[in-house]
């Protein structure tokens, strides 16, 4: 009973608590803009249809501020839950399904704009299970984020947009709301398709997509990177997450530390960097970083599952805000027929997601190891400028 009681606790915070309430006020919206209330309440000789709209457009914006709510009580009190990252964005699906439906039933919108819209969210569902599947979560860009931003914009304008006119004068002179609200729709739907690409680019390894190299064509062609190179780079992400106050650890397989080693050459690097641990055996990746061990058994140690487990482990022993990780095989030996020499995977823990990224590079052991060195820093930097404020 105890125990029952814990995960009701775990699962009813205040934070889902407001996001459920977001799900059950989707409903009212609707009701507010389709139904005849003003009548059933006696209130029609005060509510007409236009005023009508100004009152569900409030009520959509009362909702949409909810999600700021739930998203700042899970932080504030460090109750960010499994249930709350599944149903969260799905409420944000919700209400906008929703208000672009309603929208088409009122023939205020045409079809077309929801239609992309909502085939933009079914194509990421089902990459986003694909990857799931495969024990991978692709990190979310600000591309998304900017997404549902614009959208509920344009829902607004156009809820708004037939209530605020001057009768008897030109409609598209006198009602700039109608060519406004047409621009907040288009930009919405640049970047719902934007942040699908990103999404798609991001997953490209596990739908089988490569270059005709079959590897990242920057990483191939790349020059080696030279000390001053790693140095630069280093000092970049170093500046980077000074300024942005987070700390940063590494889990290092193929480079031994040396991105550590990199890293903390920096004077000041004390202030952000962790730590970093060298698992270099697959008995320290499992015992340490809590790595899979039925997985490195049956995969070995260089794929996208133990990267991001590798990423999550360090991120978690070292308490760090980000971790990256390496792993690869930088040779002269030890390439299999599907993992040749200059394979490596790259992971990422940031928040509540990771990301595993595939490279292959070409050259030496010593080469190989200062691009994947190279190749992770790059990844905390963009790691860090993603890092929610």
């Amino acid at each position: 009973m105890e125990h029952d009681g814990a995960r009701r606790s775990q699962l009813l915070t205040p934070a889902n608590i407001v996001t459920l309430a977001r799900i059950c006020l989707v409903p009212v919206f609707v009701a507010a803009l389709l139904s005849p209330w003003p009548e059933w309440l006696g209130l029609h000789d005060i509510i007409n249809d236009e005023t009508k709209s100004l009152v569900a457009a409030a009520v959509f914006i009362f909702i949409s501020c909810t999600d700021w709510l739930d998203g700042y009580l899970a932080r504030k009190r460090d109750e960010v839950t499994d249930f709350g990252k599944f149903v969260d964005p799905l409420a944000d699906k919700i209400l906008v399904a929703a208000a672009l439906l309603a929208l088409v039933q009122l023939q205020v919108l045409p079809s077309w704009p929801v239609l992309i819209i909502l085939g933009r969210e079914f194509i990421v569902s089902g990459v986003r299970m694909i990857a799931a599947s495969k024990n991978e979560v692709i990190a979310a860009s600000w591309y998304g984020k900017a997404k549902t931003v614009a959208q509920i914009v344009a829902i607004v304008m156009f809820l708004v947009k037939d209530s605020l006119y001057l009768p008897n004068v030109d409609y598209a002179i006198h009602n700039p709301l109608y060519v406004l609200s047409w621009l907040a729709m288009l930009v919405a739907l640049a970047l719902t398709i934007i942040s699908m690409l990103d999404y798609i680019a991001k997953a490209r390894h596990l739908l089988g997509f490569r270059t005709a190299a079959g590897a990242d064509p920057a990483a191939s062609t790349a020059v080696v990177p030279d000390d001053a190179c790693l140095q630069r780079s280093a000092d970049k992400v170093i500046r980077q997450a000074q300024e942005r106050k987070l700390t940063i650890g590494t889990a290092e397989s193929l480079t031994g530390g040396m991105v550590s080693s990199l890293l903390t050459s920096v004077p000041g690097s004390s202030a952000v960097v962790r730590g970093g641990i060298a698992s270099y055996a697959a008995e320290v990746k499992a015992d340490i970083l809590g790595v899979d061990p039925d997985l490195l058994r049956a995969e070995g140690a260089v794929n996208a599952p133990t990267a991001i487990q590798m990423a999550c482990g360090a991120r978690k022993v070292l308490d760090a805000d980000i971790a990256v990780s390496a792993t690869g095989i930088a040779g002269p030996t030890g390439a299999e027929p599907d993992k040749p020499v200059g394979t490596v995977w790259l992971g990422v823990s940031v928040g509540d997601a990771s990301v595993a990224e595939e490279a292959h590079f070409k050259g030496d052991r010593d080469a190989v190891r200062r691009h994947a060195a190279h190749h992770a820093l790059e990844l905390l930097h963009d790691a860090i400028a993603r890092y929610p404020r």
